[in-house]
Order: C-alpha cells, then sequence, then structure tokens
C-alpha cells in the first residue's frame, strides 16, 4: 500500500506544479481584463487563492493532502474561484490548461465518482463562460465542447491511473508476500539439510562406531579364553565412542542455539585436526591413514565453517573407504594449486558402483556422498567423485578458490547443474 500511495502522492503534486505554472502565467491577463472596482478585487482574490492553494499542495503534499482527501468541497470551491479568472482572462488562454487538471485531479483523489463530479462541474463552467464570452459570434460547436471533452478524458485517466496504480500495489504486495514464503521456505528447508548432513556425520556415525565396537566386545567376552587386556581395551574404546557420541551431540545443540558473530570471522588451523583424525581413524578400523599436508605458514588459516566442512568432508571419504569400498591405504592430500587450495582422499578400493547418481544413493537412502557434495556447495568449492584418473579406488577431491577463505558467507552453488559437482562411475 506504501508503494501505490507515495506514487499517487507525486503525481498529484506534479498536476498541482503544472496548475502553479499555468495560473502564474495566466494572472497578469486575468488582472488586466477585469472590470475595475470591485470586478479587479474578486480576481485578484481569486488569483491569490488559487495560486496558494497550488503552491501549498505541490510543496506540502504529505501535510496537506490528507485535508483535500477528507473534504471534496475545497476542490469545489477551488474551482469556482478558477472560474473567476476564466471569465477575465477567457478561454482561450492558459487557465484553460488550469480547467482540464481539475477533474484529473479528481480522478486520482477520489476515483471515478470524484472524476465523473468534478468533469461535469467544470465543462458546465467552461460551457457557460464560452457561451457568455463569445455570444456576440457564432462559434463553431467543436469549439465549444473542445474544452469539456478534455475535462471528461482528463477524469477518465485519473481515474484509470488510480486503479492501475492500487492494482499494481496490490499486486506488488503480493508478489513480496510469496517471495517472503518462498524465502522461508527454503531456509527451513536448507536448515534440514544442514541438520541431517550434521547428524549423519557426527551422531550417526560416532553411534555406529560405539555399535561396531559393542559387537567386538560382545564377540571376545564370549570366547572360551577372553583376554582382560583386549576386554579392558574394548571397552574403553566403547566408552571412548560413547562420550564421544555425547559431546558431538552437545555440539550439535550449541551450534543450533548460538548466535552468529556481529563482526569478524573465527579463523582455525585445520591440518592438525585433520592428522589427529587421521591417527584415530587408522587406531580405530586398522585403515592405513597416510597424510601429505601443507605447513601451515604456507596456507593461511581457514574459517571455522569452512575447517569444519573440509574435515567433515575428509571423515565421510575415510568411513566410506573403511565400510564400502574395502580399502588397504587411504591417502589424503592437501596443497595450493594456483589460485585453488585443493584436498584430495584416495583409496584403493574397489570404487563406485556402475551408474551411482545422488538421486539413487538418495532413494536408497545412503546420503554420504549427497552431503559431501552439499557441503561443497555451500563453500563455492567444487567436488569430483569418482577414479579421479586412476585404475580402481575412488578419489575424492575438493577445490576451493583461495578468494573464498576469508569470506563469511560464499554464495552456494547448485550442485545439480555444477558440472564439477559429479560422481564418476569406476
Amino acid at each position: 500500500m506504501k508503494i501505490q500511495v507515495s506514487a499517487l502522492q507525486a503525481m498529484c503534486r506534479q498536476v498541482f506544479g503544472f496548475r502553479l505554472a499555468m495560473i502564474a502565467v495566466a494572472a497578469p491577463a486575468a488582472l488586466l481584463n477585469a472590470a475595475p472596482g470591485l470586478g479587479a478585487r474578486l480576481v485578484g482574490a481569486a488569483v491569490v487563492v488559487t495560486f496558494m492553494v497550488s503552491y501549498v499542495l505541490f510543496r506540502d503534499w504529505e501535510r496537506f493532502g490528507p485535508l483535500l482527501l477528507r473534504h471534496p468541497s475545497l476542490l469545489a470551491a477551488d474551482t469556482l474561484f478558477g472560474s473567476l479568472l476564466l471569465i477575465s482572462a477567457g478561454p482561450d488562454t492558459t487557465l484553460a490548461y488550469v480547467s482540464v487538471c481539475t477533474p484529473l485531479l479528481a480522478g486520482l483523489v477520489y476515483s471515478w465518482r470524484g472524476a465523473a463530479f468534478f468533469a461535469s462541474l467544470q465543462s458546465l463552467i467552461l460551457l457557460l463562460v464560452h457561451a457568455t464570452l463569445k455570444a456576440h459570434r457564432h462559434a463553431p460547436v467543436a469549439e465549444a465542447l473542445l474544452l469539456p471533452g478534455l475535462c471528461v478524458i482528463a477524469g477518465a485517466m485519473g481515474s484509470t491511473l488510480r486503479n492501475l496504480m492500487l492494482r499494481f500495489g496490490a499486486a506488488t504486495q503480493a508478489l513480496t508476500a510469496v517471495q517472503a514464503r518462498l524465502a522461508a521456505a527454503e531456509a527451513v528447508s536448507a536448515e534440514r539439510a544442514r541438520l541431517a548432513r550434521e547428524m549423519h556425520d557426527s551422531v550417526a556415525k560416532t553411534l555406529y562406531g560405539v555399535a561396531l565396537a559393542a559387537d567386538g566386545l560382545a564377540a571376545t567376552a564370549s570366547t572360551e579364553a577372553p583376554d582382560p587386556a583386549r576386554i579392558r581395551a574394548q571397552a574403553d574404546l566403547v566408552s571412548r565412542s560413547a562420550r564421544r557420541a555425547a559431546a558431538e551431540s552437545r555440539e550439535l545443540l550449541r551450534d543450533l542455539r548460538r548466535e552468529p558473530a556481529p563482526t569478524g570471522v573465527e579463523e582455525t588451523t585445520l591440518w592438525p585436526e585433520l592428522r589427529a583424525y587421521a591417527r584415530d581413524f587408522t587406531a580405530r578400523t586398522a585403515l592405513t591413514v597416510t597424510c601429505a599436508l601443507p605447513p601451515p605458514h604456507t596456507v593461511p588459516a581457514l574459517p571455522a565453517p569452512l575447517a569444519r566442512d573440509l574435515l567433515s568432508i575428509t571423515a565421510e571419504a575415510l568411513e566410506n573407504a573403511h565400510r564400502h569400498a574395502s580399502a588397504t591405504y587411504v591417502d589424503v592430500r592437501a596443497a595450493v594449486h594456483g589460485d585453488l587450495l585443493r584436498l584430495s582422499v584416495r583409496d584403493d578400493g574397489r570404487g563406485l558402483p556402475p551408474g551411482t547418481t545422488l538421486e539413487r544413493l538418495r532413494e536408497s537412502g545412503h546420503f554420504g556422498l549427497l552431503g559431501m557434495v552439499e557441503r561443497a556447495a555451500q563453500l563455492g568449492a567444487r567436488i569430483r567423485i569418482g577414479r579421479g584418473g586412476h585404475e580402481r579406488g575412488t578419489e575424492v577431491r575438493v577445490e576451493v578458490p583461495l578468494a573464498f577463505l576469508h569470506r563469511p558467507d560464499p554464495e552456494p552453488r547448485e550442485t545439480r547443474e555444477a558440472p564439477e559437482s559429479r560422481e564418476e562411475a569406476p
């Protein structure tokens, strides 16, 4: 509603500005043609009233415009004062344009009823003035009806413009409401996807490890001669994994309630955490993981969200190599190549099944690769998942532009359309 009201106010001010200019041009002729005495005083008063009304409404419509909206009689009084000038100056002067402005303004302010009333009133005044001043000569009928016809057209134009602006404003409001609902739905969908990734990459994965450790503990305890040292080690692994799952759950809840930082971007160093995770992963699964990571001084500190997502992608690739690929070793490498930070995780396993796609993985309930691709897209990075030029195995390669390292919210890419964000069959 605010948009159309502002537009109507601007158009009304323009109309009053035009009236002001036309009155100023025609006022000398009206005063010169006025009869001495009372006639000159009436015409002078009409000049002052019409000029000041137009000036005040042109300059301060926001203050005095509502008064005109509530009292149409003010515009009728202004019309009568203008008729005095029209009689004195004549219909052939620029005051004729002032007469046309009145029904136009009425259409903008009072809709079609006001336009019809003031167009009729102004047309009647014009016909009377024309009949009075040109009674001594036979003027053509078309000349007498020209200005009244323009008044009718101007009133119709004002009413039409008002309706168009109101409809445009209503359509704009509806569009804004739809956009707000779509933005809210997209935000909810994005948050659900983020929670699903965090649950899959943290709590769910750790609980799966707890289940495996518990199975190993049960198998060791059920042997004929259980080894106490091994039982203690496996029980300690179960305990540590359970505490880790609890810590990850608390961290997930804390992240949900965390307020965004008002300024600055928290930075962290990824590589020590990556080495520590690789060592813990090797100790837990007996799968050999080698790391070739850059020295800390060669790569700037990463924003915390970027480091967390890169660590999650690496962890998911390691888990897939252990649980699905039957790999014997995994090679983790990171380096700067030109303007890209490249992180790759390659194993020697059996690779992805032919015809693997994100849609099929989603339908079958496997969300690991889908979460990796979504994380890369959120970072503004490119990801390739496939053989990577090797005869066997799977390579997960993530390339992050260095220009994105200090951007708190890089623009996410559409993973389905980005040519680099794809899965390659072995």
